[in-house]
């Protein structure tokens, strides 16, 4: 899979721009505040009709403009494809080969994508929202249905939150019918999510235990785990969760009326990661956490290929600088040759690879590209 061309109307710092890549490695240069970074983000946007930067899609559109649109021609197995998302005040459109598509589970996951930027490296030490961020970013590429069954938790946890808040504060009555509606609701759909994410950590430890041994040059072997907030086993088949989850809720119950808020539910999960069966967001260093965040970078990679035939496309974003020699080489060597891939850095200077040294440069000054090596 690979991005031929991208059409970029009114985003950012862009006003217009139209830009072909090379099926290898792309290398995006330029100072800060340039516009190196939005036209990175722009790819993102492109597979995940939403930022990596922003919740907000509004900041996506260029100032005093109505609306930013996004277009790019890629090539996957089946042949061209044509992707287009648009954002304006009245929300965000999504198109597939010019047809337009009303759920955004049936356009996530036609272009996949591994970002790794300097951020990511928090991915261990941060906090367990970056953690469920990146579970769902990935799952959401390859499991439409993991998408569908996220999307329905989130929207009846929103709406089941907002009730309970209103019921503690008085502003409602109390309606024991309508909380056995919404709860019921919440469960089906948290089973299904919890069972996708048992099903993707075991995956994903198969993928990335054997990189970061590679990395760590043998001296240690990492465990990924999936820390539920429920009492809930990778062991329990879709109709066991749904009890056990139900039985929780009941549980909770009386908790949550008094809290005004959902006090379980794949909305508080965790990972949690073990290198030599030490917890390394406690007592890691810092190698150990980088080395693990690359492991799980590069395990993405190949579990995407493993689940969809082909590999998906890379985005390196100011992150080159961040790693050492060792952890450099080792990323550029895995990708070389197979993985389309974009960096983004103020200099290549220092990085001294083959990969860099084959690889197609663009300058980029004020939103514009200046020059293309």
């Amino acid at each position: 899979m690979h991005i031929e061309q991208i059409t970029l109307k009114d985003y950012r710092n862009y006003d217009s721009l139209e830009l072909s890549f090379e099926n290898k490695v792309n290398v995006i240069i330029g100072e800060n505040a340039q516009g190196k970074t939005n036209l990175m983000e722009a790819i993102y946007v492109l597979a995940m009709a939403k930022s990596h930067r922003t919740p907000r899609d509004k900041e996506l559109i260029r100032w005093d403009q109505p609306f930013a649109r996004v277009e790019g021609h890629l090539h996957n197995r089946n042949g061209p494809l044509q992707m287009e998302v648009v954002f304006s005040g009245k929300g965000k459109k999504v198109k597939l080969n010019h047809l337009e598509k009303k759920r955004l589970s049936d356009y996530i996951g036609t272009c996949n994508i591994v970002m790794f930027a300097p951020e990511d490296l928090n991915l261990v030490k941060g906090s367990p929202q970056v953690r469920r961020r990146f579970l769902d970013m990935e799952m959401g590429q390859i499991h439409s249905l993991y998408l569908y069954h996220l999307s329905q938790y989130h929207k009846v946890l929103k709406q089941r939150n907002q009730w309970l808040k209103d019921v503690q504060s008085r502003k409602i009555p109390m309606n024991i019918t309508m909380l056995e509606v919404m709860t019921e609701q919440l469960i089906n759909s948290a089973a299904h999510v919890i069972e996708r994410r048992f099903e993707f950590i075991d995956k994903l430890q198969s993928w990335a235990e054997p990189i970061h041994k590679e990395i760590s040059r043998g001296t240690e072997a990492l465990e990924v785990k999936y820390l539920p907030s429920m009492k809930v086993s990778d062991e329990m088949d879709l109709s066991t969760l749904i009890t056990v989850i139900g039985e929780e809720f009941q549980r909770l119950q009386e908790r949550e009326l008094q809290r005004g808020t959902t006090l379980a539910g794949p909305h508080r999960d965790d990972l949690q990661f073990l290198v030599n069966t030490r917890d390394i967001q406690t007592f890691g260093s810092q190698g150990q956490q980088r080395t693990t965040a690359l492991s799980l970078k590069l395990a993405e990679i190949e579990l995407i290929h493993e689940k969809t035939g082909e590999y998906p496309i890379l985005l390196l974003d100011d992150v080159l600088s961040e790693l050492d020699d060792h952890r450099q080489s080792h990323l550029l060597n895995t990708i070389q040759g197979k993985v389309q891939t974009f960096v983004t850095t103020t200099s290549v200077e220092g990085i001294d690879h083959q990969t860099l040294r084959e690889a197609q440069m663009y300058h980029v000054e004020d939103g514009n590209i200046i020059d293309k090596d």
